[in-house]
């Protein structure tokens, strides 16, 4: 929705009328006067929904900007409004800051929508409730009493990343920008649990950390492929949190400079409450020509790769533990449209696709185990990732308009019309 100005059309009056006129005309003017305050429990804007796809879109987030919101209701402040149903119930929203700078530009909420479901949510002025333990289904941190970590997770999924003192520890060093998957079977957050028991690779009923990653690309990894061979960059050497839970993460880890290329890396990984995938968005700087990316998974004992190129996206199925943690589905998804090639190497199953003309270069990892209730088979596992493509393809549609005010009651006694 755009609001139309009336600047030049009274700038042009004040040309035609005495001086003195035109500055009380200025100054009456409602495009001058700042927007007034708004009470607080005004529904301001109604954001109706609209899904596309005539399949069910489950915990599907929504995030609406304040550049967006303010262009239908001026002096709108993001820190003062709520998410509520049709029926006026509170809906759990979370205030987002997308770029950093300490001032959330975004408000985000999630709902499911049925096949081709429209449905409608109103914003509404008031004190905003404070998120509570038990909302939180999205949480991320830098575990440097081990050895430099990044974990995070949501209720279905969790994984981690290596930082810059592993590269040195005594015990075990490892040099791997591999992203490790850790499974889970209960919706709670466990990270910060399973790193103070320091036990996670023994399954107690909560899942565990069975995967294999060493000097592979894990679950997500990437690096610049040439010469049909891929170089990958060492541990990530810096981290930043953007937002932290209760419905969505958003954090950066940065990567020296690294291959014949020398590019630098800033990835930056979303995960939302409710979904068995991350969004990563990789941002390269410096470097020679335009080198292409390998996107890898990485190779292990029966596992079984299949790579669908139309929708740009390979998964791979696989036993953990010969089986006796049960399989683990793994997969990559790139926008469709993509153009990608499937590559191996000795380590890893490789989608690679050029590097993007512009903007940084997207792409989707999930996992899905199969011991918890909802995971399915390979073949399904097959289905979830291209039904990510088809919802990354067709995203839901959204519609902002000012919340018209109730028509007021006649008085008692008038005459009915």
């Amino acid at each position: 929705m755009k609001t139309t100005s009336c600047l030049f059309l009274l700038a042009l009056a004040g040309l035609l009328a005495p001086a003195s006129a035109s500055a009380a005309s200025a100054s009456q003017s409602p495009a001058a006067a700042a927007p007034k305050a708004i009470a607080d429990k005004t529904d301001v804007i109604v954001v109706t929904l609209t899904n596309p796809l005539a399949v069910k879109r489950p915990a599907e987030t929504i995030a609406l900007a304040l550049a967006d919101l303010v262009k239908v209701v001026p002096g709108l402040e993001l820190k003062r409004l709520q998410v509520v149903d049709t029926k006026g119930k509170p809906a759990l929203s979370q205030l987002v800051d997308s770029d950093g700078d300490e001032t959330p530009d975004q408000i985000v909420f999630q709902t499911d929508l049925g096949p081709s479901e429209s449905k409608s949510f109103k914003l509404r002025v008031g004190e905003r409730a404070s998120a509570v333990e038990a909302d939180y289904k999205a949480y991320g941190r830098f575990v440097r009493e081990r050895h430099d970590d990044f974990a995070w997770e949501n209720d279905l999924i969790a994984h981690r990343v290596y930082g810059p003192d592993l590269e040195t520890c005594k015990k075990e060093p490892l040099t791997s920008s591999g992203v490790d998957v850790w499974v889970k079977r209960v919706p709670k957050l466990v990270v910060n649990e399973w790193y103070m028991t320091d036990n996670y690779h023994q399954d107690h009923g909560e899942g565990a950390d069975f995967y294999a990653v060493g000097k592979s690309r894990g679950c997500g990894g990437l690096g610049i492929w040439s010469g049909g061979k891929l170089q990958v960059s060492k541990n990530f050497t810096g981290t930043r949190v953007l937002a932290n839970g209760p419905i969505r993460l958003i954090f950066e880890l940065t990567y020296a400079a690294w291959g014949t290329a020398r590019v630098t890396e800033t990835k930056r990984v979303t995960l939302d409450a409710g979904t068995h995938f991350n969004k990563f968005e990789s941002t390269f700087k410096g470097g020679k020509g335009t080198p292409s990316f390998g996107i890898g998974i990485a190779k292990h004992p029966g596992g079984v790769v299949d790579v669908d190129d139309k929708a740009a996206l390979m998964r791979v199925w696989e036993p953990l533990n010969e089986g006796k943690s049960g399989n683990l589905g793994t997969a990559i998804v790139l926008p469709p449209g993509s153009q990608v090639e499937a590559q191996q190497t000795d380590l890893d199953f490789l989608l690679v696709t050029p590097s993007p003309k512009s903007g940084p270069l997207t792409y989707y990892v999930g996992t899905s185990w199969d011991r918890t209730s909802a995971a399915g088979g390979a073949a399904n596992w097959t289905k979830e990732a291209q039904l990510l493509s088809s919802r990354i393809a067709n995203p839901v549609q959204v519609q902002l308009a000012a919340n018209a005010p109730a028509p007021s009651s006649p008085p008692a006694g008038s005459p009915s019309k």
